[in-house]
């Protein structure tokens, strides 16, 4: 199949990377649209999540990673992450490497997500190109409605997943000793703490960001003063 005959739906965020640049320089047709999910659609069922070794690891750290997959695999009957660059920056990014291959396992059996490693966007654009010239990859429209997750559960780890250092085994540990997201909310520091996994210092940072007033409030509000 000929460049110039397959069609790649790209993620706006995704501008910077210089895959976007890429492909069209060898001739695919290229949409740029702010996705809901993923990065880049090369077919009705295949969706590609593309992520640096430094994203990947900061994702699991700040929870984002699982509910990535979460809503990857509710809404595409294919879905795969890309990993882009030199694994031996993990060294240099986490004190526990462990931690890495740990959340590898977890999407690759728990979720059953394919991995693929790249070393460059160059690369990564092949990879995109491969995929989007496979045959089913022709059937059907590539956009797709995004179904809201109905699982009020899955929504509740969600909510807990997106606190700093809060990744879904915390998250479900929360759920577990506190009961709801609002009296998770609404625990002291000394509390959170004895969340298994959790320890005082992510407590106090989950504190700060819950506690810290809001710039947009502040702003909003002498707004308002002025106004009146």
């Amino acid at each position: 199949m000929k460049p110039e005959d397959l069609r790649i739906i790209i993620d706006e965020r995704e501008r910077k990377s210089g895959i976007p640049k890429l492909l069209k320089a060898i001739g695919v047709n290229v949409e740029t649209k702010t996705l809901p999910i993923g990065d880049y659609i090369v077919s009705h069922e295949t969706i590609v999540e593309r992520k640096s070794i430094k994203d990947f690891m900061s994702s699991i750290f700040d929870g984002r990673l699982f509910d990535q997959c979460n809503r990857l695999k509710d809404n595409y009957q294919f879905p795969i992450i890309i990993l882009e660059g030199n694994i031996d920056e993990i060294e240099s990014i986490s004190e526990n490497p462990l931690v890495f291959y740990g959340a590898l396992s977890t999407i690759a059996v728990d979720f059953n997500i394919p991995i693929i490693p790249t070393p460059n966007a160059s690369d990564t654009a092949k990879l995109l190109v491969s995929l989007a010239s496979r045959k089913e990859s022709n059937k059907g429209p590539l956009l797709k409605k995004i179904k809201k997750s109905s699982d009020i559960q899955k929504q509740q780890l969600s909510v807990l997943s997106s606190l700093p250092g809060v990744g879904e085994k915390i998250a479900v540990r929360m759920l577990e000793k506190f009961g709801t997201p609002l009296k998770v909310l609404s625990a002291s520091t000394k509390d959170l703490a004895k969340v298994p996994g959790l320890g005082e210092s992510r407590a106090k940072k989950i504190k700060k960001m819950i506690e810290i007033k809001s710039k947009h409030t502040k702003a909003t509000n002498q707004k308002t003063l002025h106004d009146s």
